[in-house]
């Protein structure tokens, strides 16, 4: 089972952007809120019991145990990912498309420069959290008529937090699988549902206009909701295309075993 669970911040409490004598409010912006993944019997981007007292005792805090951002940079980022992900790999390179690239043997080469680039759009970002957990998704497909045998591999590596002030709960570091069509599914869902929160958000904005002195361009507002709209379907129809000689060369190379001469 996998899902992508959000929850936007009430509209009256989303902070406007910009400068303090000039307030702004943006589609991005709306988004506020917060989100988690449950894959499988685990919950990714959810703070340990320690870290949530730790920033609630700051004052502030969340009420909530998870990521706290905008829900769109994890929509974003999710159809930015999708056409690598659904890109079968290939049986000879699963050792490489799995492995961690801080045990590479890096090389400066167009073929190592394409396998390491091949790796890391199967990477979801999250370089804006304090401290990013590495989340990598690939699918696999051994068989040709058997649904279970075309699978989404999701894995997860927290990284430790040198001043020891956030931490994620759950194992440190984890592999699960589900089926592609799960995961297609799943990330459908959350288009639809943040789309969704988003028209009854900007209908209020229409109905009742912007908070009093803050910016909002409520027909730009609207301009980019109907475009976003068709996001997913773009990336979906997307074809991520590989050269693969390029990339299984340039990954023997970056495999090569630490007592081999690196170039």
């Amino acid at each position: 089972m996998i899902r992508f669970r959000f929850g936007l911040t009430p509209l009256a409490e989303v902070r406007p952007w910009g400068r303090r004598e000039r307030p702004v409010l943006h589609w991005f912006g709306l988004t506020d809120g917060w989100y988690a993944i449950d894959l499988g019997e685990h919950e990714l981007l959810r703070y340990s019991e320690r870290t949530v007292r730790r920033l609630r005792g700051d004052g502030g805090g969340p009420a909530h145990p998870y990521a706290d951002y905008y829900v769109v940079r994890l929509w974003e980022d999710l159809l930015a990912l999708l056409p690598a992900a659904l890109e079968p790999v290939p049986e000879d390179l699963a050792d490489f498309v799995a492995c961690d690239s801080s045990d590479w043997c890096w090389e400066d080469t167009p073929e190592a420069d394409s396998a390491a680039q091949w790796h890391g759009d199967r990477s979801l970002y999250t370089g804006y959290l304090r401290i990013a957990p590495d989340i990598r998704c690939w699918r696999t497909v051994a068989g040709e008529h058997d649904a279970m045998d075309d699978v989404m591999n999701v894995s997860w590596a927290h990284p430790s937090d040198p001043e020891g002030e956030i931490e994620f709960a759950g194992p440190a570091t984890g592999r699960v699988t589900v089926p592609t069509s799960a995961f297609v599914a799943a990330v459908t869902e959350l288009d639809r549902a943040l789309l969704e929160a988003m028209e009854r958000r900007i209908g209020e904005l229409e109905a009742a206009g912007p908070p009093p002195g803050v910016e909002l361009d409520l027909e730009q507002l609207r301009r980019e909701h109907r475009d976003r709209a068709g996001w997913l379907e773009r990336a979906r129809r997307y074809a991520y295309a590989t050269d693969w000689a390029a990339v299984r060369t340039g990954a023997a190379a970056l495999l090569r075993s630490p007592g081999e001469d690196c170039g």
